[in-house]
């Protein structure tokens, strides 16, 4: 980075590491990252900075957009200070990972600028931006950081999705113009770009120079990808703020999210930063991550007591350590379009209470969980009923309605206290480890209408962070999963708060494999719920073998959405087995690292989870169609000690894959091949019907 005393700073290189560099050769990578050769008529332009401004000549768009009536649009921020730690910057420092703080002021325009840079342990860079207002009534429109990238990284990828089919990948040109991804929902989004990748062309999980960004940030929000006539590329995130969504009065500022960004020479060292990171927060997840079975699939609102308690002794049986009692339990929640506000138990549905429920759950050895939606509203709800003024809306009619519900107004003190008063009763009750927190609609005309409507996307963002918080101080220990009609609240600002994301409502396990691929883009497997469904899947009506829902499972972190009581006991038998077998192998899987690809033919997938000492790897060979060239080609196995022998064998689980046939390798006893070998060479993937998976232990032996 180069920080001048009359503008902001200016990244000149992120990407791999240049080695030592001495002031010398640091002050030439600055040097020749400055334009030049500029043609007859252009601007004398200057490169943008990590907030880029107008005055330097850039045309593009601005990192900084507001106004005072007008005036004050077009700030020019000198003054700059920066500091390392806390500390005055020498003129020169390698920091390493480190924070730099920076301050610079807009004298005309009375506006006093911060950037907070991190280089982060795991190699993440993030940024973020806060402005403080010195003046009259400022109207901030937009503030978001830009980081430039090479001219090589000429293609970009990011998502798109809705709901069951979140996170398709998507790969386009990186042409002059801006490819702009706005999310006015509210949340992540079932759509969301999730993350901008900005790429060398044909580049894939294995190689081809990569850098990407994430704004960590569950409300509306901001991806761009921003290519100007004279050659420049620029990634930038930040906030999407809608219309006088923050008019700041003077003293007042604005901090907005952290954006992330990655480097990598492949989509998957792009990935490990963000699994590096991830897993080095405090109070992460253990690794022995407890087999979880959720009710939804299994009851859906038909909360029978006698059911239930059967339910429970079932999964037990099977090995299940946490039992989720979903939607249905509270106010007159006996379908979607009443009792969202009344977290209160159901006497209707349960008589008793929750207790011999709980009861049951614990004396069977398991942890208690509970669904809940504090956000939500019905309108057939004593909450909406008594408190109307609670609902958000931009005018005097509601906004269209999404799942029969609304969203409530957690901004407004008396309704978050309201929320926050029923949630920690509900806990103060029942022994509860878990809760699933769902966020079932999206946030259209999301105003205060206490305050005419005005829009509080932003307010409600920052205070359901705040109740998730309360709530976990309150008890220490709880588990939280992000659940939003599936997996529509995943980044990393949600992830501060919650401990697992809800990749789909989609348990299928051909989708499974795509959604569990990309969304271990961000994620490592322990936070993403991975379960284990009925054989016919309730969302897509597809028909698979346990031995492919099981194998799919199994990375991500593993449960049952399943009606056991109506399952034969051989059924029971297999998935018991397909959960000892998560059990033997859970630690590896949750605190190694994912290696996906390469692949080894159309249609057919390779993945595997590889130990940090690389005494041993998981890998799951999937066919998803049918091999479009005869005889199965070899899969390599990434990730595994070059200069070290490993046996090679089979892991099996009830009955083979269908229509397989097993290449020279497969035996029990395995085969010894160097780590090299199983790199560069491979081994053959056995013939296998469409829609199956087999299993790969990798065991070093010297």
């Amino acid at each position: 980075m180069e920080c001048p005393p009359d503008r902001l700073p200016l990244v000149r290189h992120w990407g791999s590491d240049l080695g030592p560099l001495d002031e010398e050769a640091a002050r030439a990578v600055c040097l020749i990252g400055e334009r030049s050769g500029r043609l007859s008529g252009e601007l004398d332009a200057r490169p943008p900075s990590l907030v880029p401004e107008a005055w330097t000549g850039w045309t593009g768009r601005p990192g900084l957009v507001g106004s005072r009536n007008g005036r004050d649009w077009s700030p020019r921020f000198s003054g700059v200070s920066v500091r390392i730690g806390g500390t005055e910057a020498p003129s020169y420092t390698e920091a390493g990972a480190a924070g730099l703080e920076v301050a610079a002021d807009d004298a005309e325009g009375l506006l006093r600028l911060t950037l907070t840079v991190e280089m982060l342990a795991s190699g993440l860079l993030r940024v973020r931006a806060g402005l403080v207002n010195g003046g009259g009534t400022y109207d901030l429109q937009e503030l978001s950081v830009a980081l430039p990238v090479p001219t090589h990284a000429a293609e970009l990828i990011d998502f798109s999705g809705r709901w069951g089919m979140e996170r398709q990948a998507q790969r386009l040109e990186f042409a002059v113009g801006a490819h702009v991804r706005e999310n006015r929902r509210g949340r992540t989004g079932l759509d969301s770009a999730y993350l901008l990748h900005a790429t060398e062309p044909g580049s894939d999980f294995v190689g081809g120079e990569t850098w990407a960004v994430h704004v960590a940030w569950s409300g509306n929000h901001r991806h761009v990808a921003e290519h100007d006539s004279t050659g420049i590329r620029l990634l930038s995130g930040g906030e999407h703020l809608l219309p006088g969504e923050l008019r700041l009065a003077e003293g007042e500022g604005y901090t907005g999210p952290w954006v992330y960004a990655s480097y990598g020479d492949g989509l998957d060292r792009v990935a490990h930063r963000f699994h590096s990171h991830l897993r080095s927060r405090p109070g992460h997840v253990s690794p022995r991550r407890p087999v979880t079975l959720n009710t939804w699939e299994a009851v859906y609102f038909d909360h029978d007591e006698k059911r239930l308690l059967e339910l429970a002794r079932l999964a037990a049986e099977v090995g299940v350590e946490r039992f989720v009692l979903d939607d249905g339990w509270f106010g007159g929640r006996r379908h979607s379009r009443a009792g969202l506000g009344d977290w209160t138990v159901s006497p209707d549905a349960w008589p008793h209470g929750l207790q011999p429920l709980v009861n049951a759950v614990l004396e069977h050895g398991m942890e208690f969980g509970l669904w809940v939606e504090p956000e939500m509203v019905n309108l057939d709800s004593d909450l909406a009923r008594a408190h109307p003024e609670w609902i958000t809306a931009a005018r005097s009619e509601l906004p269209v309605e999404q799942r029969n519900q609304h969203v409530l107004d957690l901004s407004l003190p008396d309704c978050y206290e309201a929320v926050r008063r029923q949630l920690l009763a509900i806990l103060d009750e029942y022994p509860i480890s878990f809760l699933k927190w769902d966020h079932n609609r999206d946030h259209v005309e999301a105003g205060v209408r206490p305050r005419g409507g005005v829009p509080g996307v932003h307010a409600r963002t920052a205070a359901a962070y705040r109740l998730l918080a309360e709530v976990r101080a309150a008890h220490p220990g709880l588990e939280i999963e992000s659940c939003a009609a599936g997996g529509g609240r995943v980044d990393l600002g949600i992830l501060e708060h919650t401990d697992r994301v809800w990749v789909s409502d989609v348990s299928d396990p051909l989708e499974r494999q795509r959604l569990l691929r990309w969304t271990g883009q961000l994620l490592p497997t322990e936070l993403m719920g991975s379960h284990i469904a009925s054989p016919r899947s309730h969302t897509t009506s597809r028909t698979h073998d346990l031995s492919f829902r099981g194998a799919t499972a199994l990375f991500g972190h593993l449960g049952v959405e399943w009606d056991l009581g109506a399952t034969t006991p051989e059924d029971r038998a297999e998935l018991a087995a397909w959960i000892t077998l998560y059990k033997e192998y859970r630690e590896l899987i949750h605190t190694g690292t994912l290696w996906r690809g390469p692949d080894p033919g159309e249609g057919i997938w390779s993945q595997g989870v590889v130990a940090g000492d690389g005494t041993k790897g998981l890998y799951s060979l999937t066919s998803l169609t049918w091999c479009p060239t005869g005889a199965p080609p070899s899969a390599r196995l990434r990730g595994l000690d070059a200069h070290r022998r490993y046996r090679v064998r089979p892991l099996t689980v009830g009955s083979p894959a269908a229509g397989f046939s097993a290449p020279a390798w497969w035996d029990e006893q395995g085969v010894v091949v160097p780590g090299s070998a199983l790199a560069r060479v491979g081994l053959p993937v056995p013939v296998m019907h469409p829609e199956q998976t087999v299993l790969v232990l990798a065991e070093r032996v010297d």
